[in-house]
């Protein structure tokens, strides 16, 4: 998935600070995409796979920018959503404690780091009422916004697709819309912590599109349609 240019495998003892390393060591890729990437599978479509392969290249990417460790960056990619194993609400509190827990992690990382890592995923949920503790937080919580109207309105529909499998075309455009307006719009709860970003002007654009009811809906009835395959 994630192929390096160079590769810096440090030991164990040797711990990690900014700048250490420029791209992931190939011990760790490897065995985060054999034990971590797969158990995504079992998750919704908007948890999927897919979703955390966007949210690990958008990490790796801000990382790079920022002068932060791409090692760090990536494990607590990988591992954000783990905690969907269990009730969503709590899902980024549960996902640190399994990142903290899971004792395979000593290899790559000192105790001080695999804390900035928990805190990180715990910090990352959109609905979080505190800024996240540190910059590896903010880093994770600007990837997994992956904010365009692709991404944020397709996965709100398949969302309510697969929780929702009863609900008719217009009582999942009800939930679509209040979801859209709790989340998205001027007055929702999402916030994002690394300014002039590239979330930030996409963001705009689904505010303006939030406003006009109507071309909401036609947006809409597209990703519906699409995702039941309906002509």
């Amino acid at each position: 998935m994630i192929k390096p240019q160079t590769v810096i495998t440090l030991q164990p003892s040797q711990p990690f600070s900014p700048m250490t390393s420029k791209t992931v060591s190939l011990d760790l890729m490897e065995f985060v995409e054999s034990k971590i990437l797969p158990r995504y599978s079992a998750f919704d479509k908007a948890h999927n796979i897919e979703h955390v392969t966007k949210v690990v290249r958008s990490s790796l990417k801000l990382a790079a920018q920022l002068g932060t460790d791409i090692n760090m960056s990536y494990v607590i990619a990988a591992y954000h959503d783990l905690g969907m194993s269990g009730p969503r609400a709590t899902h980024h509190i549960s996902g640190g404690r399994i990142l903290q827990n899971d004792m395979r992690l000593k290899k790559w990382f000192s105790p001080a780091q695999i804390k900035i890592m928990k805190e990180a995923v715990e910090d990352h949920r959109a609905s979080a009422s505190h800024e996240p503790r540190s910059i590896y937080g903010r880093i994770i919580a600007e990837a997994d916004r992956d904010i365009s109207t692709e991404s944020v309105f397709r996965r709100t529909v398949q969302y309510g697709l697969e929780h929702f499998p009863d609900k008719d075309k217009n009582e999942h455009w009800e939930r679509f819309l209040e979801h859209m307006n709790q989340k998205y719009s001027c007055h929702g709860y999402i916030r994002l912590w690394i300014p002039g970003s590239e979330n930030e002007k996409n963001l705009s654009k689904i505010r303006v599109i939030i406003e006009d009811r109507t071309l909401l809906r036609t947006y809409f009835d597209r990703y519906f349609d699409e995702e039941t395959c309906q002509e």
